[in-house]
């Protein structure tokens, strides 16, 4: 997910606000949130598997 993806997510979710999406910008909407959740789920595994528990009182 870049950038321009997520300002464009930004975008159209201050215009639903203000004046609403038509058809096509719900589903681009749509779109570019479950891509969205699909790369911060993805990046958020791979930081749980990176972690290292470390026990001091052994």
């Amino acid at each position: 997910m870049n950038s321009d993806q997520i300002n464009r997510i930004n975008e159209l979710a201050r215009k639903k606000k203000a004046v609403g999406l038509n058809a096509q910008e719900t589903k681009e909407q749509q779109k570019l949130r479950q891509e969205y959740l699909k790369s911060f789920r993805k990046n958020f595994r791979a930081q749980l598997d990176n972690i290292e528990i470390v026990d001091d009182e052994k």
